[in-house]
C-alpha cells in the first residue's frame, strides 16, 4: 500500500492560482495526485461539443505546463468517472479527495454519489466553490426558491458578496507517483479532443489558453477597453469585449480574480461586472432548474407552434451555413464556423432570427451553438437562448423581434464586420451592405454581387416574418 496522498480531481477549474481544491491539497502536507477524467458517458452528463473539445485540449496543455513548473503532474484518463476515480483513489491510497463544485443536475448527482461512497470508506472528501462569486444556495429571495429576474438577483448578490483575496498558486507541489494498480493514464493526444482530418479548426485563432493567457487578456482589456465598455460592447466591428468567456468556462481564471482586478470607480466597471453577474445568474438558474437546456422555463411555450417541415429544414441549413441573405446574421454564423466564437450581440441577432423569423425551436439553435462554440457553457448557452426566444427567466418579450437590417446598421455602421465574414459583399458601400436586395442593380453589378448566385436572396421577408411570429405567439394558450 503506497503512503497516503491527497487527490485533486480537476474538472472546469483548470488553473493553479485561486484554486481552493488545489490549495487545500497542497496545504495538507501529503503528496498530491492531480487527475483529469474525460467522462463522456456518465449518467446524464452532456458530452462537450466539437469546438469546446478543441478548446479543452488547449486548456489541458496549459495546465500540464503550469503543474509541471511547480513539481506536479496532470494525469489524464478517459471513461466513466464513477468507475475510474474510485479505482485511482484505492490504488493511490488517497485519504483526502478535493474537487471544485459543479452545478448541473447530473453533475451534482454524480458528485454526491462519489462523495458518499468515499466517505463510507473512511476517506475525507472536500468540495469547494471554484467557479462562482457566490453559491446558489446563498443568494435567494426572502420568499424562498430562486431568483427569476436578473436585477433583484444582481442587487442581492452585490449586497451579500464578501470578496476574499484570490488565493496564490502553490509555489511547489510534492507530486505523488501514479500507482501501478491504477488505470493506465493517457497522453493528452490520446484523449482525441483535437480534430483530425479534415482539421475544421485550422482557421481558429490562437486562444492563448491557460491562466497566463487569461490574465494577460484581462490586463489588456482593463487597460485598453474597460473605459469604453459600456458604450462599445455591442459594436460588432470594434473588438471591445473582454473575450474571457472561454477562459471562465474552463476555469483558467476565476470570477473572483476578475472581480478583484476590476477598478470599481472606473468607467465601464459596473457594466462589465454586471455581465459577470449574468453568467452567475445563468448558473444559479441551472442549479435551480436542471432541465434548463431542454425545457422552456415558461411553460406557456410548451405549445408554441414551431415550424417542422421541409421549408424549416432548408431554412435551418441556410442559417447554419450563414446563407440567410441577411448579411449581419450570415456574418455572425460564419464567424462562429471559422473562429469557434461569436460576438454576444451577434449571438442575440442570430438567435432571434432563428426563433422568430424562421420559427425554429430554440433547442435546435442551442444544440448548434453547443457544438460550434469554443466557450459553450450549459448554463449560459441555455439561459441566453431562452432569453432571446422569449421563454426564459427575465426574458426579452417575444414581441421584441430584432430587425437584422437595423441591428447591422446600428452595431456595424460601416459594414466592417460583414465585410470580414461575408467577403462577397466587401465592395458594397455602407448604406447598402446590410440590405443588398434594396441596392440599385447597377451598384450591385459594380460591386460584383449577383443576388441568388454570389450571395443569397433573403430566405424570408422581415415584415412577413414578424407578422407570422406574432400570430404564432398570440395563438398560444395563455
Amino acid at each position: 500500500m503506497p503512503q497516503p496522498c491527497a487527490l485533486v480531481w480537476f474538472r472546469n477549474d483548470l488553473r493553479v492560482s485561486d484554486n481552493p481544491a488545489l490549495a487545500a491539497a497542497a496545504a495538507s502536507g501529503l503528496p498530491v495526485l492531480c487527475v483529469f477524467i474525460l467522462d463522456e458517458v456518465g449518467d446524464g452528463l452532456r458530452p462537450a461539443g466539437g469546438a469546446s473539445r478543441w478548446r479543452l485540449d488547449q486548456a489541458l496543455s496549459a495546465l500540464e505546463s503550469e503543474l509541471a513548473r511547480r513539481g506536479g503532474a496532470l494525469h489524464l484518463l478517459r471513461g466513466p468517472a464513477e468507475e475510474l476515480l474510485p479505482r485511482v483513489v484505492e490504488a493511490a491510497n488517497a485519504s483526502w479527495i478535493f474537487w471544485s463544485r459543479r452545478y448541473g443536475g447530473a453533475e451534482i448527482a454524480q458528485d454526491a454519489r462519489l462523495k458518499q461512497a468515499f466517505r463510507e470508506q473512511g476517506r475525507e472528501v472536500c468540495s469547494f466553490n471554484g467557479a462562482l462569486l457566490a453559491e446558489p444556495w446563498h443568494i435567494a429571495p426572502k420568499t424562498g426558491g430562486a431568483f427569476k429576474v436578473f436585477t433583484p438577483f444582481w442587487r442581492a448578490l452585490r449586497a451579500q458578496l464578501e470578496p476574499r483575496p484570490p488565493l496564490p498558486a502553490p509555489e511547489r507541489l510534492c507530486a505523488a507517483a501514479w500507482p501501478a494498480d491504477a488505470p493506465q493514464t493517457l497522453a493528452r493526444e490520446k484523449l482525441l479532443l483535437a480534430p483530425g482530418r479534415p482539421n475544421w479548426a485550422e482557421s481558429f485563432p490562437d486562444p492563448d489558453a491557460g491562466e497566463a493567457g487569461a490574465q494577460k487578456r484581462l490586463r489588456d482589456f482593463l487597460s485598453d477597453r474597460l473605459d469604453g465598455y459600456g458604450t462599445n460592447r455591442d459594436r460588432l466591428d470594434l473588438g471591445a469585449t473582454s473575450r474571457l468567456s472561454a477562459h471562465l468556462h474552463f476555469g483558467e481564471i476565476s470570477p473572483r480574480q476578475i472581480w478583484a482586478a476590476v477598478p470599481a470607480p472606473a468607467r465601464g466597471a459596473d457594466k462589465f461586472l454586471s455581465e459577470l453577474g449574468w453568467r452567475e445568474f445563468s448558473c444559479h438558474l441551472l442549479y435551480a432548474f436542471p432541465d434548463l437546456s431542454w425545457r422552456s422555463f415558461n411553460s406557456r411555450f410548451d405549445a408554441f407552434a414551431y415550424a417542422h417541415d421541409a421549408t424549416s429544414e432548408k431554412d435551418f441549413a441556410a442559417w447554419r451555413r450563414g446563407r440567410t441573405g441577411y448579411p449581419v446574421v450570415d456574418a455572425a454564423m460564419r464567424e462562429l464556423w471559422t473562429t469557434g466564437n461569436m460576438h454576444n450581440r451577434a449571438r442575440m441577432v442570430a438567435a432571434s432570427f432563428l426563433t422568430k423569423h424562421l420559427l425554429i425551436d430554440w433547442r435546435e439553435g442551442e444544440k448548434w451553438f453547443w457544438d460550434t462554440l469554443a466557450d459553450a457553457d450549459e448554463a449560459s448557452n441555455a439561459a441566453s437562448w431562452q432569453w432571446v426566444a422569449g421563454c426564459g427567466a427575465d426574458a426579452a418579450p417575444f414581441f421584441r423581434i430584432f430587425n437584422p437590417v437595423l441591428q447591422g446598421e446600428k452595431f456595424d455602421p460601416d459594414g466592417a464586420y460583414v465585410r470580414r465574414f461575408c467577403p462577397e459583399l466587401a465592395r458594397l458601400p455602407a448604406p447598402h451592405i446590410h440590405k443588398p436586395w434594396a441596392a440599385p442593380p447597377a451598384l450591385l453589378a459594380e460591386a460584383g454581387v449577383k443576388l441568388g448566385y454570389t450571395y443569397p436572396s433573403p430566405v424570408v421577408d422581415h415584415d412577413f416574418a414578424r407578422r407570422r411570429a406574432l400570430a404564432a405567439f398570440a395563438a398560444q394558450p395563455a
